[in-house]
């Protein structure tokens, strides 16, 4: 098991998008770990903890810049370092 006290601590919102404002840098330089029903997902694109939802691309429906629509799931969000 990994030492996490070192680490810093996870944020209620974030985004694995650099343009978005709830993107943070040194946090991407661990491994991060999201549950959604006690189910370990791994294509997560954005979460929030506090309003129980994660955004996950979609397989094959795109916008107009051609970047993955992303579909929005609910349920017990947890955050962890792996």
């Amino acid at each position: 098991m990994k030492d996490t006290s070192s680490l810093p601590a996870l944020p209620d919102r974030l985004s694995s998008n650099p343009r978005s404002r709830f993107y943070v840098e040194e946090i991407f330089e661990h491994d991060i770990g999201i549950r959604l029903n006690d189910k370990e997902r791994n294509n997560v694109e954005e979460y929030c903890i506090s309003e129980g939802w994660i955004k996950i691309p979609s397989p094959k429906a795109l916008d107009r810049r051609g970047q993955p629509l992303l579909i929005t799931l609910k349920g017990k969000v947890e955050a962890f370092y792996s």
